[in-house]
């Protein structure tokens, strides 16, 4: 039962954090703004993939969590890069 009430919260909490991050990824204003909430909806869908091998208690997903994982730090280091290189140019 209690379980039950944190499985919904979660889901909720997740479900709204994305919507917004789809939101910034929408409206911009800048092209750093889309990557970096691109970047934040990858880390929802990391722990919303979290929380469901939580909640089935298996560790099935773990590979691909630990993909994304890289893929995000990867792009956030990328971008970062591009953008401080970019500064230096302008």
């Amino acid at each position: 039962m209690a379980m039950d009430i944190v499985v919904i919260v979660v889901a909720v909490l997740l479900t709204a954090a994305a919507a917004g991050t789809i939101y910034r990824i929408a409206k911009g204003p800048s092209l750093l703004d889309r990557v970096i909430a691109a970047d934040v909806l990858l880390a929802i869908f990391g722990a919303a993939l979290a929380t469901e091998m939580a909640i089935s208690r298996h560790t099935d997903n773990l590979a691909l969590l630990v993909v994304l994982t890289v893929i995000g730090f990867i792009g956030s280091v990328t971008v970062a890069r591009f953008v401080a290189h970019k500064k230096e140019d302008g």
